[in-house]
């Protein structure tokens, strides 16, 4: 088996949480045979953007294909 790994950011207006799940979701929409996420950092855009945007940098493993 060989596994893959690589880094996603997802970001939010509502908190890290949120940042979160928009990684995670993403990912279940996009690949297949995800082992596990973790969350890398966390982190606070506030120079470029109206209000906060939250931001979770996660690190994606999966099997990849035969």
């Amino acid at each position: 088996m060989v596994y893959k790994k690589i880094t996603l950011i997802g970001t939010s207006k509502d908190g890290f949480d949120a940042a979160t799940t928009d990684a995670v979701d993403r990912a279940e929409r996009t690949l297949d045979n995800i082992l596990w996420i973790e969350v890398e950092n966390l982190g606070v855009e506030i120079a470029t953007v109206d209000s906060r945007e939250y931001q979770a940098e996660v690190e994606v493993a999966f099997e990849l294909a035969e």
